[in-house]
């Protein structure tokens, strides 16, 4: 077996739930000092993190990606217990197998066989992970990030390792992300008996109409990298349980998807208006979950692009469509940030897996990216 497969069975092996680590950090960081690393352990709450960095010089190199996973589910839905790693058929069998602890593994490898390949390489290699990526992300990438940027310590390239592949390894990169915003929608009205139309105020009635001219509205034309931004609607609750008492208030969730042509104050200054032109009784309570982004064609897509030849001669697509990643929170600091890892059919899914030889490929795309980056001096 390779060197890459035994340690994402090991990493799988660790019920490592979200917020839960399970030891996964400590394992990879025991392995990264073996090779020189300095590692730093940064706890903010229930999350646990780790920046682990080779070097003092720049550029910066950085594998980013999450130790934590989603539950499994229904275990009896689970051809093999999810957290007993299982090879069948060319494929490793186990939540987080593709997200993203194959990912993980892969890095660690490349990373162990460039070091020794090139002990005297220029720059610097760093490990940002944390357990809290597939949580709230409130102690996370985002908390490791602040005390970088409070000490100055700059990321210049990043890969995160999310499963960004369609049907076959690398197939795929990420190369930005739409921003999200939610709110959560209180609509007021009068309570009382249907009978009575004359004493009530519908509030289901009244957010019909306003909620639809959102679901129409169109926000933007998008541009070359980014779709024209989505509103949608989530969830909508009210009512009290009995066919003739109109409620008094409606609830309803909603989550816009949005282009680097909006902004979170634009967003909210419109919805705002809607609502307003409706003379509603209203309130909503926004998250901002990510701003967008977008990195450019430079040194790191290019040395990228040039690893994923040399692997699988094979040119990668570039896409910004799916959801959010910790890379919204590292790109904002001047970072060149992709994301690449293994095919995506099977993540948060029952029996999620991935196949085998296309980790062992994928170890050696992210080994080609550093000798692309930091093997010889400029």
């Amino acid at each position: 077996m390779s060197d890459v497969l035994t340690l994402a069975k090991n990493l799988i092996a660790r019920e490592s739930i979200t917020p839960n680590d399970a030891g996964c950090q400590q394992l990879l960081s025991e392995r990264l000092q073996a090779i020189g690393f300095n590692n730093e352990a940064m706890v903010f709450a229930d999350t646990t993190n780790l920046w682990a960095r080779k070097g003092k010089n720049e550029p910066v190199f950085c594998f980013a990606g999450h130790t934590d996973v989603v539950p499994p589910g229904d275990l009896k839905r689970w051809h093999n217990p999810p957290f007993e790693p299982l090879i069948k058929n060319g494929m490793l069998h186990g939540r987080g197998a593709a997200d993203m602890k194959g990912s993980l593994a892969a890095m660690i490898i490349a990373t162990e066989r460039f070091v020794k390949d090139f002990p005297n390489h220029r720059g610097s290699i760093a490990f940002l992970l944390t357990s809290d990526e597939e949580g709230p992300f409130i102690h996370g990438t985002t908390k490791v990030i602040d005390t970088l940027e409070a000490r100055n310590e700059k990321i210049n390239y990043c890969i995160v390792g999310e499963p960004t592949s369609h049907k076959k390894i690398a197939d795929t990169v990420k190369n930005g992300r739409r921003g999200s915003i939610s709110g959560e929608l209180e609509i007021k009205g009068i309570q009382g008996h249907v009978a009575y139309p004359e004493t009530v105020k519908n509030p289901i009635h009244l957010a019909m109409q306003v909620l639809d001219e959102l679901s129409q509205k169109h926000w933007d034309h998008g541009n070359e990298y980014f779709p024209p931004t989505s509103f949608q609607l989530t969830n909508i609750q009210a009512g009290t349980g009995a066919t003739n008492v109109v409620p008094s208030h409606l609830s309803a969730w909603f989550n816009l998807r949005f282009s680097t042509e909006l902004n979170f104050d634009v967003i909210v200054e419109q919805i705002n208006e809607v609502f307003n032109k409706y003379n509603l009784d209203y309130h909503i309570d926004w998250t901002f979950n990510g701003k967008p982004f977008i990195t450019q064609p430079g040194k790191l897509l290019d040395a990228t692009q040039k690893a994923i030849k040399t692997v699988t001669n094979r040119q990668a697509e570039l896409s910004t469509s799916g959801g959010t990643s910790d890379g919204r929170f590292i790109a904002p600091t001047g970072a060149e940030v992709i994301e690449l890892g293994p095919c995506n059919a099977t993540i948060h899914q029952i029996n999620e897996c991935v196949n085998c030889d296309d980790l062992i490929k994928l170890t050696d795309i992210y080994y080609q990216v550093l000798v692309e980056l930091l093997a010889t001096h400029e």
